[in-house]
């Protein structure tokens, strides 16, 4: 028996809370990939307003946590606690600011500066709350950095440096801002609460815009964005969940996953083809994250 258990050693709770909050991440990788590429499918059927494909993402996660965590969730908290309302606000202006830099911008330009929030996410993590910036993370962040402004082409069109620029950098700090809040926010609150903060208060900031702009939507639309709703709403649970076990710079350097699925998504279902330096790009981000996670 002792040398059948010396064998077989049972995992460390370390190791399987990080094996949780790993797992938790590529769920939220694979369900925000299939989001992004449900709205894409959107537009193919149907222009509608982003603002109201916003809206129906908040509603469906409100509704995914009072149905799931009617027990947990503690929606006084959203109003009581200041860290929640900062968490939720800060995370309503980053979607639509994320928005605003797409349309003027390009998805790829606007996608490469939000993603610079992985590196700004683990800087603040060192000085807020004490975590480390291993070597691996900084190399595993620079290398998926490199790869993503290769993957989106993000500055092959020549475009020159505006105000939207300095708008999708300041994007990415609040980004950052709320991945290190969800970490902190972990130790008083329940994942459901930290997530329906997001989902409550970017509701009220979508919903102006949304109001402003009316239209008739079809049948199909409202299905796809109901469907791109519920992926959305499991992703960013998921994200919440992962980081009560994963550092800040770990998951988010684990999230550059996302834009290499959706470029495979676009690949395999709307006839992309990849170009070599994109081939390229897509290497350096599955590096990046490979490396630091074999490090680990």
């Amino acid at each position: 028996m002792l040398a059948s258990a010396a064998e077989n050693p049972r995992p460390s709770p370390a190791r399987s809370h990080h094996a949780r909050g790993v797992t938790f991440m590529l769920i939220s990788t694979a369900a925000f990939t299939a989001n992004v590429l449900l709205i894409r499918a959107l537009g193919q059927v149907q222009s509608v307003n982003i603002w109201l494909t916003s809206c129906v993402r908040f509603v469906v996660g409100l509704g995914l946590v009072a149905t799931i965590y009617r027990r947990d969730f503690q929606p006084l908290n959203l109003i009581r606690h200041p860290k929640l309302a900062s968490r939720g606000i800060v995370g309503g202006l980053t979607v639509c600011g994320y928005y605003l830099t797409i349309v003027h911008l390009g998805a790829g330009r606007a996608s490469f500066i939000n993603n610079t929030y992985v590196i700004f996410s683990a800087l603040m993590a060192v000085a807020m709350i004490g975590e480390r910036f291993r070597p691996a993370l900084a190399s595993g962040g620079i290398a998926g950095l490199a790869g993503l402004a290769l993957l989106t082409n993000a500055f092959g069109s020549g475009a020159h440096a505006s105000l939207y620029d300095l708008l999708g950098v300041t994007v990415a700090l609040g980004s950052a801002y709320v991945l290190v809040t969800i970490r902190q926010l972990h130790a008083t609150e329940h994942s459901s609460t930290i997530f329906a903060a997001q989902c409550a208060y970017g509701l009220l900031i979508c919903l102006v815009p949304a109001i402003l702009h009316p239209g008739a939507v079809a049948g199909t639309a409202w299905a796809v964005m109901l469907l791109a709703g519920i992926f959305s709403a499991v992703g960013q649970l998921a994200m919440t969940l992962a980081f009560r076990d994963l550092p800040v710079a770990e998951g988010s350097l684990l999230q550059m996953l996302v834009p290499l699925g959706i470029a495979l998504g676009g690949a395999v279902f709307f006839s992309e083809h990849f170009s070599p330096h994109e081939l390229a790009g897509a290497a350096l981000i599955l590096a990046g994250t490979a490396f630091t996670a074999l490090r680990r």
